[in-house]
């Protein structure tokens, strides 16, 4: 396990490894999708991690706390071709492409997936955190570098972040950034969004396999740009 330096203030939490920012359970753990068809392609590629990064980010909390699930209420159709999901527990919402199917991983607080595209998917995580702001991390560069590095690929494989930005919505900030992660035989090519709010850390990342990245951005940054703090 490593541990990341933030501020000089903070203390290590506990972080679950993904795969090229893709969710990947630990070891033993199935998965569950929610769909009459699902690809082992993709439930192989999600099982391959099997190790914890400690980051300092704020407080020690191990994710098995949040592994409960909360309510969640889906729309009809938000926007053509995309589906909504509210979080009314978790106080957040997004959308995602309509087909994309619901795979359940510890860990995880929501996952929905291409079961045929593998690398195409969004995922929601959430961390306590003692801080009151995302700012008080650090730029959107520096935080977004660390994630990238640190949680959102394995230390095998070459990172590179394209860009980070911050923006604000309702009183509230966001940052945004844009990332590429190079495996032997792949890369994948995925956009994440961080805040905090109300004593949580959230991340949501979506991304696609580069080949398919053209065909896709428009629909990933609608993601991104959709996730929101509903109170």
């Amino acid at each position: 396990m490593a541990s990341l330096k933030l501020t000089p203030s903070s203390s290590p939490i506990s972080i679950p490894k993904v795969v090229g920012g893709v969710p990947c359970s630990r070891k033993g753990v199935s998965f569950l999708v929610k769909a009459e068809h699902s690809s082992s392609s993709s439930s192989d590629l999600q099982g391959k991690c099997q190790r914890r990064l400690v980051v300092t980010f704020g407080i020690v909390a191990p994710w098995i706390s949040l592994l409960s699930r909360a309510p969640v209420s889906f729309a009809a159709e938000s926007k053509k071709g995309f589906l909504a999901v509210s979080d009314n527990k978790d106080a957040y919402s997004f959308i995602y492409p309509f087909g994309w199917q619901e795979v359940v991983i510890e860990g995880q607080d929501k996952v929905y997936k291409d079961v045929i595209e593998p690398l195409e998917s969004v995922s929601v995580n959430l961390i306590p955190t003692s801080k009151q702001t995302i700012k008080e991390f650090g730029p959107p560069k520096q935080i977004a570098e660390t994630l990238v590095k640190k949680v959102l690929a394995p230390p095998n494989q070459k990172t590179n972040l394209v860009d980070a930005s911050e923006h604000d919505v309702d009183g509230k900030t966001y940052y945004q950034f844009e990332f590429t992660v190079q495996a032997r035989n792949y890369t994948r090519h995925a956009l994440g969004v961080i805040t905090v709010f109300n004593g949580k850390f959230y991340t949501l990342t979506t991304g696609a396999n580069e080949r398919r990245w053209e065909k896709m951005k428009d629909r990933l940054h609608t993601v991104v740009d959709s996730f929101k703090i509903t109170v």
